[in-house]
């Protein structure tokens, strides 16, 4: 049986995925609704120990936000 991986929502997609490891096709629909999703944006390597702190302050407050979002 052949599944529809485009009328998957990523949660589903996800979870099929993860239950059937040697699937090629379906870890490859992953990788591209994954791929096709993510942002263009890039980010230079941190070089100091204080702009480590500060992309770990930014991923906290990321990380905060969507909690929130999460949360109602």
């Amino acid at each position: 049986m052949k599944s529809d991986f485009s009328s998957m929502t990523k949660t589903e997609l996800r979870a099929f995925v993860i239950a059937n490891p040697d699937n090629k096709a379906a870890f490859r629909a992953f990788v591209d609704r994954f791929t096709s999703e993510a942002s263009p944006q890039t980010f230079d390597i941190p070089k100091s120990n204080s702009e480590i702190e500060e992309v770990e302050i930014l991923i906290r407050q990321k990380l905060a936000e969507l909690n929130m979002k999460r949360d109602f």
